[in-house]
């Protein structure tokens, strides 16, 4: 491309061509001929290769600085994802701070993530959810807190269904019905009464299914506070989704795949999961 350009210049100084004639020759325009001609008098041959298109600054480019930081800290949590990273560097006052975008740009330019192709929402598709705070809580149990001595732990999970609200995420160190009784009774002192409360079938939540049928403690408790208790079909899991979901944060944030100490100190990672998902949605208020 260079020696065409070179050629095309010659044309123009040596042989006393129109630049017309030889722009309509090489196939571009008068403007890209005159434009050959300054780079060769300003530079000579070192100026008609091709230049890089890219501008010389980018405003909205993140600054090496941060950018540096958003790596250190992923390098720090390797299961912390872009929202969590922008919401870390607020809360540490760096400024000017990164969007959740920004910084999920700067991770796939690191290669610390693949791209994900995003699918476009059917339009067809509703969210289902309560209208206001404190109408409806979805509890649920789960386990998979390892700890040094070589037993695990359960929690007792409960997020507000409007505003995702961590209402509980108490851990205990097996499933028995006062346990769990137990912290459904902090919640509720903790946040207020909520309207309804919806479980799946365990036997710690209802009795429902028993042979006989049987009336649990779980139940009781509702019926003297005035929640209504609704259970979920059997083999739906899909219905409290919102838990469900809710789950998967709470084994990234609290790393679930490494052992704590003991009951007494693994506590202290839940309330930092229930702390963030507080911060992202808005308090139900007290009943």
């Amino acid at each position: 491309m260079a020696e065409q350009r070179y050629q095309a210049v010659l044309g123009v100084l040596s042989e006393g061509r129109a630049v017309m004639e030889v722009a309509s020759q090489r196939g571009v325009s008068r403007r890209t001929v005159h434009r050959w001609l300054a780079r060769y008098e300003a530079q000579g041959l070192e100026g008609l290769p091709d230049r890089s298109h890219r501008p010389a600054r980018c405003p909205h480019q993140m600054p090496a600085e941060i950018e540096v930081r958003v790596l250190e800290l992923r390098r720090a949590h390797r299961y912390w994802g872009a929202r969590r990273l922008a919401l870390e560097l607020v809360r540490k006052a760096v400024a000017p701070a990164p969007s959740e975008s920004a910084v999920y740009r700067c991770l796939v330019r690191a290669g610390v993530i693949d791209p994900v192709k995003r699918h476009r929402r059917k339009e067809i598709w509703k969210r289902w959810e309560r209208g206001g705070p404190m109408e409806l809580w979805q509890m649920d149990l789960v386990g998979g807190f390892l700890l040094a001595d070589g037993t695990s732990a359960k929690a007792l999970t409960g997020v507000d269904d409007h505003s995702r609200f961590c209402v509980s995420a108490r851990l205990m160190p097996r499933e028995r019905t006062q346990l769990v009784c137990d912290g459904f009774v902090a919640a509720m002192r903790a946040h207020g009464v909520p309207q309804q409360v919806l479980t799946d079938n365990g036997k710690v939540f209802t009795g429902k299914y028993a042979q006989p049928p049987v009336d649990v403690l779980f139940d009781r408790l509702c019926r003297e506070n005035g929640v209504d208790h609704l259970l979920t079909q059997p083999h739906s899991p899909t219905t409290t989704g919102k838990i469900e979901r809710f789950h998967r944060t709470l084994r990234i944030e609290f790393d679930t795949r490494r052992a704590f100490a003991s009951l007494a100190v693994a506590p202290a990672g839940t309330r930092r999961v229930g702390d963030l998902l507080q911060h992202r949605a808005a308090s139900p208020g007290a009943g």
